[in-house]
């Protein structure tokens, strides 16, 4: 299972690094809802890292992010996560709360749901980008091939 979460987030690394590139090569394009789903995207990645460490967040779920440190936050995240996929035990159980509500979840489960919420709002940057004049980029994991 190691190494499936670590194909699939290096998958998710590489696509993400592609789409700071197009925002950092289309700065006058790209909307601010673009953005911002971006900023999402890396900051729940960086909270969900947290919760499966224990750890306290420096980003909130919607705190936006200059374009230029896009690609640096994410390389951050997916360097942080390789680590937790080696070092953590995947079926060990990780208990945090959503607006009050508690949660109980293995390390897995919440390694899946980054790489879920990340295709779903990629999803709807693509949308964005269709729509600022832009060429959506390819982001289907059955299309990576790997770097």
């Amino acid at each position: 299972m190691r190494n499936f979460f670590k194909e699939l987030f290096a998958y998710n690394h590489y696509t993400n690094q592609k789409l700071g590139d197009a925002f950092n090569a289309n700065t006058d394009k790209t909307s601010e809802k673009a953005i911002k789903l971006y900023s999402h995207i890396l900051n729940a990645h960086h909270i969900w890292n947290n919760r499966s460490e224990s750890g306290s967040p420096v980003f909130g779920v919607w705190d936006a992010h200059p374009v230029e440190d896009f690609k640096r936050i994410d390389k951050e995240n997916y360097e942080r996560t390789l680590l937790i996929i080696d070092q953590l035990d995947l079926d060990s159980m990780v208990t945090y709360s959503i607006k009050g509500k508690p949660f109980r979840k293995a390390v897995r489960e919440l390694l899946f749901h980054v790489i879920n919420h990340s295709t779903y709002h990629r999803g709807q940057i693509a949308t964005e980008f269709r729509q600022s004049g832009m060429e959506p980029l390819v982001t289907e994991y059955i299309l990576y091939e790997g770097a």
